[in-house]
This record gives structure tokens, sequence and C-alpha cells, in this order.
């Protein structure tokens, strides 16, 4: 049984996140093949563009990756503005900000851990809407394809396409999406990508009408030649689902609300991702996310993993931070920490070296 598991685990890159999904016994309780965190920082100070260094915003630290890693969590992903990284559009990418991005990754993968790159943008560029006259979908498609053929030889980098498009045309974005998307085939890079939905792409209101033509409807008109790629959702449990709240409707609104589109993946043969969660600090809301958690688990024939929102070095006493306080976890992660992995790091090399 150990050698094809051995064969898997050695094709590191797209391969991994197969063989992540069903580790042997003794390896963690999670199903998934992605679980970790969101590490805020980079796309901060959103009204001083690109802004300073430092200042403005700040990158994670590698204290953090390596917190995050030892607790069993084997993604991240990184929120960064595009602006920063392109001033204008078509331009080659700023060399300082590519370099800091560099840092972040290099450190990372290092360690084993997949990168989720995400341009925090909601489907803007200097507060224009992609497709507008102002930011075509070839601009999108550029900047897409320029960060592709930089990380394409890094298997643990995953493309996030852009977080949360809003208040536009949902097939204006999915045109913008699939620019991206053959943008980035077409240097030659094979990794992951994840696609959002429009209307903030949450996982409730997929089915929805008012943004427009439903995500469900729409984005079944995405198209990746490699056919390696995820819709990538968010779902907050307060009551309106925005995520400013801490207090949760109930200990099931999770799974509830995750059902329908569930449903849908498995209807149409797609995979998901669940990009942004949180809960806040009290009973009904542990109960919720590892209700979430739970049923995610349980439908991992369908889904890619999950990244919870958020920590970084700037975040002080936010709601939902995952933030360790002075070395001491915050009470979320104690929900989380049963759907990780914190024996596989360990046991991988292990594993590697019994080939």
């Amino acid at each position: 049984m150990i050698k094809p598991l051995v064969r898997l685990l050695a094709s590191i890159g797209i391969v991994m996140l197969m063989a992540a999904s069903t580790p042997p016994a003794g390896m963690g309780a999670s199903a998934v093949p992605l679980a970790g965190v969101n590490l805020a920082g980079a796309e901060f100070g959103e009204n001083s563009l690109p802004g300073t260094y430092g200042v403005d915003y700040i990158y994670p630290t590698f204290d953090e990756v390596d917190y995050f890693y030892g607790k069993g969590m084997n993604t991240i992903r990184l929120p960064f503005r595009w602006e920063r990284l392109q001033h204008a559009q078509l331009e080659q990418f700023d060399t300082e900000e590519l370099a800091r991005l560099d840092n972040f990754v290099t450190h990372a993968t290092g360690r084993g851990v997949f990168v989720i790159l995400d341009p925090h943008n909601y489907a803007r560029y200097y507060g224009e809407l992609i497709g507008s006259p102002a930011v075509p979908a070839s601009a999108f498609a550029d900047f897409w394809g320029k960060l592709a053929s930089h990380y394409m030889g890094n298997g643990r980098v995953i493309f996030g396409l852009m977080n949360e498009p809003h208040d536009m045309l949902t097939e204006d974005w999915r045109a913008a999406a699939n620019a991206a998307i053959s943008a980035i085939r077409s240097v030659g890079a094979a990794n992951l990508i994840l696609v959002p939905g429009n209307g903030w792409t949450g996982a409730h209101s997929w089915y929805d009408s008012w943004y427009g033509i439903p995500n469900a409807v729409e984005m079944l008109k995405i198209v990746d030649p490699a056919g390696n790629y995820a819709f990538e959702v968010h779902q907050y449990l307060d009551t309106d689902s925005s995520g400013s709240s801490q207090v949760c409707v109930s200990s099931m609104i999770g799974s509830e609300r995750l059902t329908a589109f569930t449903g849908w993946l498995r209807e149409h043969h797609k995979r998901g991702f669940l990009g942004e969660f949180a809960g806040g600090r009290n009973e009904t809301c542990y109960s919720a996310l590892d209700d979430m958690l739970g049923y995610i688990t349980e439908n991992a024939d369908v889904w890619e993993g999950w990244t919870y929102w958020a920590a970084g070095p700037w975040w002080g006493n936010y709601q939902f931070t995952l933030e360790p306080l002075a070395g001491v976890d915050r009470p979320q992660m104690a929900v989380l920490e049963p759907y990780l992995f914190p024996r596989y790091h360990v046991y991988l090399p292990v594993i590697l070296r019994a080939q």
C-alpha cells in the first residue's frame, strides 16, 4: 500500500493536491487536500496606492508561516494589491514589490506550504472595473500572464484570479476570468486556478439573481484548456453573510449555506474551494465553524479545501483573527485543529525516504 502513495507524494505540485486528499490513517483528520488561513497585510491601505511599504501595508512574516505550518495548515491564501505589483496597465512588475512577494512565496513553499496568490481588488484596478473601457479584460489577462510566467515553475503556487468581484455584470466578470485563464495557460503554466463568482462570490447566493445572471448559470461558461481549476466561494455566518458581526445565526448555518453550492458542484462535476469564512469568539460560532468544516470533509469529493479569514501582523484584536497573542492560540484555532494535518508534515519526509 505504501508504494503508490510514495509515487504520488514524490510528484510535488499539482499531483500533490490529489495525494493529500487521502492521507493514510494517523496523518490527520482532514479529507480535503488544502486547509489553512488567509495571511493578510499586503492588501492593507487600499486608499493609498501604490502606498508605502511598512506604513500603508506589510507582508506576513516567516514566523507566522512557520506557526501555522506547525499547527498543521498546509495552505496560505496571500492577499495583495494588483496596483502595487503593476503600477500601470501592461507595464513590467515593480521589482521591489515582486521581491517582497517572492520572498514570502519562497519561504512558504520551501516549507511545503501551498500559497494562493490573491489579488485582493474586488475586480477593480485603481477603482475602475475590470472589463470597462478604463480597464479592459486584456489588461487583466496581461497581469495574469506575467504573474503565471513568473511562478509557473513552482507547483505549490495556486492562482486565485481575484477577490470578490461585485457590482458588475456577471457575464463581464466571466469574460475577464476566461481571458486571464487563457493567458495563464498560454505561457505554459499548469498550476491550479481558483475562479470566484460575481456578487462577492457568496456560496449562499450562487443561484441568486440580485447581482445579475446567477453564478450557477454563468460560471458554467468558464473555460480552462488544462481542466485544472476550482470555483472559490466565501461564506460568513452572520445574518447577512457579510462577516461584519461576531454573532452567528445558528450552530448549523455553515452547512446550510454551503448545501446548494455543493449540490451544484456535484451536479456539474466541478470542484469548490472555500476561500474565506470565519466565526466570532462564542459557543454558537464555534459550533457553526465545526459544522461547516465537518460538512466540507463529508463532501470532500467536490471540495478542494478551505482558508480561514484571517491572520496577519496588523490585525490587533480583530474579532476573527487567528494571530496568536503572546504565544497563546486564539480560541477559534481549537475548532480548526481537528481538521488539519498535524502529523502529515512530520511524516512526509519519512514516506519519501521509503521510496
